[in-house]
């Protein structure tokens, strides 16, 4: 599957008021950025965890933000500065909806605000997802990608697509390019496994990128694109042995590193439990043991999260195979 989109899209579309549901509640995944050797552009999504968003219809022409559940009041609830009410708002914009439909919005946080998974990105794709659904699905996944874009610009001031994407479209994504949006879905080997782990401490996205080199060496940058082009090669043959000896970053790791207590300790332990790469997740903290089934990944969180509590470092740990579906709608409660 291949997106290639200049602009937002023009045209109204031609909307069922009798498929228009009343209320609706979307899941939407977490995200592994990067996927190590891929800076900005790979990425892919987890089962678990997530963010949810509840939307419902009401009879004032309106988004408005009822409330956030599980950001401990980090959030802000003006609709115009939440990235989920305002791509929503943009969404009805564009169809020009605005002044015909009305929605009220709850979301619920399943996931640490700055920890690397794609936080923001997973509520902004809930919403969207959930305002589409709402309306009877007249956009199709593609269509909503430039929204979500445009949601990641809000969120942290860089419209990138490596956490949107595969939270949207599932599974692994390449952006092959932004100018325009050039998305293409890659193979899941079957057994692929990420064994996350999020020690809690504070590695905001801004300081995490202002880090980053705006020149590498040439060497460098030969040995990264040969890596990228084999972990390509490895997923499109399942070829474990080629995806591990390709999922290796020489150009971000080794300063982002420098931000994350007892980096280098936690890939140890997780190369010594046999998993096929151990990295950052996005600009981390989280960091990711990628394997081959689950037993490995396994075994690697919770070694690292025994290092970390004896280093005084509370820790999250998540395992999951990659997620083919993306966002789902949900039953109602």
């Amino acid at each position: 599957m291949l997106t290639n989109q200049n602009s937002l899209m023009e045209g109204k579309k031609n909307i069922d008021f009798a498929k228009v549901k009343q209320e609706v509640r979307v899941f939407a995944p977490a995200t592994v950025a990067n996927m190590i050797c891929g800076f900005d552009i790979l990425g892919f999504a987890v089962d678990f965890p997530g963010d949810e968003v509840f939307m419902r219809r009401v009879a004032k022409p309106s988004v408005t933000i009822l409330a956030i559940h599980g950001d401990d009041g980090r959030l802000p609830l003006d609709p115009d500065k939440n990235t989920v009410s305002a791509c929503v708002k943009m969404l009805l914009n564009h169809l020009e909806l605005a002044d015909s439909i009305g929605v009220e919005i709850e979301l619920t946080k399943h996931m640490p605000i700055g920890s690397g998974l794609g936080s923001s990105s997973a509520s902004t794709v809930a919403g969207l997802f959930a305002i589409n659904s709402l309306l009877g699905d007249p956009l199709s996944k593609e269509e909503l990608m430039p929204f979500c874009v445009e949601g990641e610009r809000l969120a942290c001031g860089h419209g990138h697509a490596d956490n949107v994407a595969p939270a949207l479209m599932g599974g692994i994504t390449l952006i092959r390019g932004y100018e325009p949006l050039d998305m293409i879905s890659l193979p899941v080997p079957e057994d692929l496994v990420a064994g996350i782990v999020f020690p809690q401490v504070d590695v905001p996205t801004r300081d995490a990128r202002q880090l980053i080199k705006e020149k590498v060496s040439l060497k460098d940058a030969v040995v990264q694109w040969g890596n990228i082009a084999g972990l390509v090669a490895g997923l499109y043959r399942s070829d474990y042995d080629l995806i591990s000896r390709s999922m290796h970053d020489v150009l971000i790791e080794p300063t982002r590193a420098i931000l994350i207590p007892e980096f280098y300790a936690m890939k140890e332990i997780a190369l010594s439990c046999g998993v096929l790469s151990f990295g950052i997740s996005g600009s981390g903290p989280s960091v990711v043991a990628i394997s081959r089934g689950k037993e490995a990944a396994q075994q690697a969180v919770d070694k690292i999260q025994a290092h970390l509590n004896a280093h005084g470092i509370e820790s999250l740990q998540f395992v999951s195979s990659v997620n083919a579906q993306g966002p789902k709608v949900i039953n109602l409660k």
